[in-house]
């Protein structure tokens, strides 16, 4: 793909409402995101890479002066503990690999720095850990599903 071609795509996505644009033309592939983190593309074939851990971002429950979904004004209601958000958007994994067992069950002992699950952001694996010490009361999120930044994932007590 030449770069005139590039730079129209790019103008296409940046004047556009669109937030993503991915073009494959025969063995090329570009994929344009407006106002997302840096992109660092891997070779093909080579295993994905899990990132440095990174410290979830943490609330405890307590009543909320923010606006927020029925849903949530529920899990604040009944949930008692230590809240571990998402530090990102991507998809939500419970295990290290399809088949392995769960990084953390409900009931599990955890320790501060453990690892309570994988983010999968664009095509990295960022493991969240656990910034408390403590049991895992309640898992929130669901195994395969995406995840919004600040989505509560954990429930330690």
């Amino acid at each position: 793909m030449d770069l005139r071609k590039l730079k129209t795509l790019i103008d296409l996505v940046s004047d556009s409402c669109i937030s993503e644009l991915e073009v494959t033309e025969g063995e090329g592939k570009v994929r344009i995101v407006k106002n997302t983190a840096p992109v660092y593309l891997q070779a093909p074939g080579s295993m994905p890479q899990f990132n440095a851990p990174i410290q979830a971002s943490v609330t405890e429950v307590t009543a909320s002066a923010t606006p927020m979904s029925n849903a949530e004004a529920t899990v604040n209601e009944v949930v008692q503990g230590h809240i571990v958000q998402s530090p990102m958007v991507g998809t939500f994994y419970r295990s290290p690999s399809p088949g392995a067992d769960p990084f953390v069950q409900i009931g599990d002992s955890v320790k501060e720095g453990q690892t309570l699950c994988i983010i999968e952001a664009m095509k990295l694996l960022n493991e969240i850990e656990a910034d408390k010490t403590g049991i895992v009361k309640e898992i929130l999120a669901e195994n395969g599903q995406p995840v919004e930044y600040g989505q509560r994932l954990f429930v330690i007590a």
